[in-house]
């Protein structure tokens, strides 16, 4: 078995085991790979001002769920993924801890993308407990690629 197909085989088990909707949920260095190794998309579902202020991941494609202010829906979203990614691709979704990319990954899912994950532990991770984000799990965390304004 490839490590391609050992990381999606994990996907899905995880996704079996809590009852996704989507093709399954991946760890964010499962989520790397899967973008290196098979031509993944990552979508950064993250508002503009987390994006500007926070950090983005290079090469994602950027699609707001939701806006801040008020994390009004987006309305278009799926208008907005279905003009950015086709369908077919392996389609990865990813937000600060992994709430709204469960959310988007369920829309696409609903929308036609049969390859729709949700990237555990986001962008930021969890709460330390301290209360800060970025030192337990989540992609800056891991060390992946990122970049701040």
């Amino acid at each position: 078995m490839s490590k391609t197909e050992e990381i999606l085989a994990k996907a899905a088990q995880r996704a079996q085991q809590s009852n996704l909707a989507y093709a399954g949920a991946l760890l964010p260095v499962e989520a790397q790979a899967l973008r290196d190794a098979a031509g993944a998309v990552i979508v950064d579902v993250r508002s503009r001002a987390e994006l500007d202020f926070v950090g983005r991941i290079p090469g994602s494609v950027e699609i707001e769920l939701k806006s801040w202010p008020g994390m009004k829906p987006n309305p278009d979203f799926i208008v907005q993924l279905k003009a950015a990614v086709p369908a077919t691709s392996k389609v990865m979704f990813i937000c600060r801890s992994g709430a709204r990319s469960h959310e988007a990954a369920t829309a696409a899912q609903a929308a036609g993308y049969g390859s729709a994950f949700n990237v555990l532990e986001g962008f930021e991770g969890d709460r330390d407990p301290a209360g800060h984000r970025n030192t337990v799990g989540g992609w800056r965390a891991s060390g992946l690629p990122w970049t701040q304004s």
